[in-house]
């Protein structure tokens, strides 16, 4: 990480800086040749695994950053591939496990699922299902039953010290660090200038907030979030463009603005 960092941004990935339905994230393609430009540095923050984002990360150019994998469960360290072990996760299915068949049932995990279940799920191609499978240290799941059982379900994993957390598309069961976690972690390493954050759904609200700048990006294929604290001062914006070409036009005009 380089000294004098002028920006660093974090920023989710399906429905912000990848299509909720295509997963392309192309058309932020000028943005992030203006954030090479203007030397700032760029860690993808997703509930995805360190499987899924090192190649998605050598393609937008900033593979010479840690990436948040797994809602913050962990990280993946610059220039890897992937991360070690998995010991995160089993502590997560062994919690599982022990709960009673009546709030275990109704949710069903990546590891409940197949290769072909998740990729339905997921739209995802196949090779890439197996590698959203391959968890280390969270599982996402959906929950089938009624809202009521989803409190309780989530209650008694909070007993085993297994936490659940939202995302845009699956609830994902972790034991409690959280993207804004790792954040302040990178950020204070890295002592940028100016700190942004992109998100969409409710598991990116913490690392919004945390940011000098917050910009939720608009999703259409998902409920929008509602008015956060210090929106109305202007600490937390919104995109009108939805998803990747959204995502472009507020980092070009962010860079716009620092460069004025």
């Amino acid at each position: 990480m380089r000294s004098n960092l002028p920006l660093l941004v974090f920023t989710d990935l399906d429905g912000t800086l990848l299509d909720h339905a295509s997963y392309d994230w192309s058309p932020a393609r000028p943005a992030l040749t203006a954030l090479r430009a203007f030397g700032a540095g760029l860690v993808l923050a997703s509930s995805k695994t360190a499987a899924e984002i090192a190649p998605l990360r050598e393609a937008v150019g900033f593979a010479d950053w840690p990436a948040i994998v797994e809602n913050g469960a962990g990280t993946l360290p610059p220039g890897v591939q992937g991360s070690a072990g998995d010991s995160a996760h089993r502590t997560v299915l062994a919690a599982l496990a022990a709960l009673p068949a009546d709030l275990r049932d109704g949710f069903r995990g990546f590891s409940d699922m197949t290769v072909d279940e998740v990729a339905e799920r997921t739209g995802l191609p196949a090779p890439d299902a197996a590698a959203a499978k391959a968890r280390q240290h969270s599982e996402p799941g959906l929950w089938s039953g009624e809202e009521a059982g989803c409190a309780a379900f989530v209650a008694a994993l909070q007993k085993h010290g297994v936490s659940a957390r939202r995302g845009g598309r699956f609830l994902t069961l972790s034991l409690g660090q959280t993207k804004a976690d790792r954040m302040r972690e990178i950020a204070a390493a890295a002592r940028p200038l100016h700190t942004v954050a992109l998100g969409d759904a409710p598991n990116d609200t913490e690392m919004l907030a945390a940011a000098d700048l917050g910009i939720i990006v608009a999703n259409p294929a998902a409920t929008p979030l509602p008015e956060q604290p210090g929106e109305a001062a202007g600490h937390i914006r919104r995109t009108i463009l939805p998803g990747p070409a959204g995502w472009n036009r507020a980092i070009l005009d962010l860079l716009s603005d620092l460069k004025a």
